[in-house]
């Protein structure tokens, strides 16, 4: 007797929970060749300023955790994407049309990309900052401080990308003590979204990574104006539009000072520059003792 399939609707992932999108839309995930695949939640205006208030809420305290316990939360994040490798490489195949041999690399590369900036989680810092030399009896030094809330576009190029580009632009940001609402990629959102499941699971702590399916064009222009967002990757931008539409997202991000970084072709390389692009720089001035 033949099963009955069970499609499955994915949901947004904001603050520790998988809520449906407030505006009650979904779209159809399909294969390159058209065959449906799973139901998605298409994020609104809506969404995306309750993923903000997530993220924000969860900064402080992500931030006051030691470099060394946040390279641990991210290292547990490549230990459980090891330990769901088939579940990702099957995702990936139906979802880009790739073989299992493509997919495989695909996910090897994000395992090993959380691994590379988990290592840098408590030793960035000492490359970042220096100590000063002064006229004077002080102590200068300058070290560098998570600027807060980060909004991103992970690539959106139909392959390659699904999770490995997620990863790379999401790692380098939660690393130094950020927060961060990314927009998914839009055709093939699946595995983000059980990237999701897996950060529910492991000690990321709710609403410091948050996820949101749908529409980049749509979503963005909300969170490049936000007046909360200190910071914005747009390293998916480049694809969405006639390619041009970043330009108009850096210009509402200038209205409230957000620093933005441009977009990039695929995922971008593992780089300390990504870790550095999200951090201010704090500079302590301490008298010496006289004694």
């Amino acid at each position: 007797m033949s099963r009955l399939t069970v499609p499955k609707t994915y949901k947004l992932y904001i603050g520790g929970a998988f809520p449906r999108s407030e505006s009650g839309r979904t779209y159809a995930v399909t294969t390159p060749k058209g065959g449906f695949l799973a139901n998605a939640a298409m994020a609104s205006r809506k969404d995306a300023r309750d993923a903000v208030v997530a993220a924000r809420a969860a900064q402080p305290k992500w931030a006051s955790a030691t470099a060394y316990n946040r390279g641990q939360v991210l290292y547990r994040i490549a230990e459980l994407l090891e330990g769901r490798r088939a579940q990702f490489l099957a995702e990936i195949v139906e979802s880009e049309g790739v073989t299992a041999a493509q997919a495989g690399a695909q996910v090897d590369a994000a395992i090993d990309l959380w691994v590379w900036y988990a290592g840098w989680a408590d030793k960035y810092a000492q490359v970042a900052g220096n100590g000063n030399p002064v006229s004077g009896p002080y102590f200068n030094i300058s070290v560098p401080d998570a600027m807060g809330v980060v909004a991103a576009i992970a690539p959106q190029e139909r392959t390659g990308v699904s999770l490995l580009g997620l990863a790379a632009v999401v790692a380098p940001i939660v690393l130094s003590g950020n927060s961060v609402v990314v927009v998914a990629n839009e055709a093939s959102p699946l595995s983000a979204i059980s990237l999701s499941e897996v950060l529910a699971t492991s000690d990321v702590p709710g609403g410091v990574i948050n996820i949101l399916t749908g529409s980049p064009a749509e979503i963005t222009p909300w969170l490049a104006s936000h007046a909360d967002v200190n910071a914005l990757d747009l390293a998916g931008a480049g694809s969405i539009g006639d390619g041009a539409a970043w330009i108009d997202l850096q210009i509402a991000a200038a209205e409230t000072l957000t620093r933005v970084l441009p977009p990039v072709s695929g995922a971008p390389a593992p780089s300390l520059e990504r870790v550095t692009a999200f951090v201010e720089t704090k500079t302590v001035w301490h008298t010496k003792s006289m004694a």
